[in-house]
């Protein structure tokens, strides 16, 4: 429930900052309007950047790839045994 309220607020702020930068002639109106479009295109290219970063920090586990190749070879003698042709190697 916390963080919805957070998510909340921080709408609720950058709502009120839109629209009193739509009251005010800070900013030309054209340029206020597209404001939103441009979050959100920036809330894309922020996920984007974070997905991408993740990866590259992807740990690797060489322990769970041995132990993932010992199950998969514990599968094709279980179906070798049960007549399931598996394929070579």
């Amino acid at each position: 429930m916390k963080h919805i309220v957070k998510i909340m607020t921080l709408l609720m702020a950058i709502s009120a900052l839109w629209i009193g930068l739509l009251q005010t002639s800070i900013l030309p109106r054209s340029y206020t309007w597209l404001l939103p479009v441009y979050f959100v295109v920036s809330l894309g290219c922020y996920g984007l950047l974070m997905v991408g970063v993740g990866l590259m920090q992807f740990p690797t586990c060489p322990q769970e790839a041995l132990l993932l190749q010992q199950d998969v070879v514990e599968a094709k003698e279980y179906l070798k045994q049960r007549g399931v042709d598996v394929g070579s190697s």
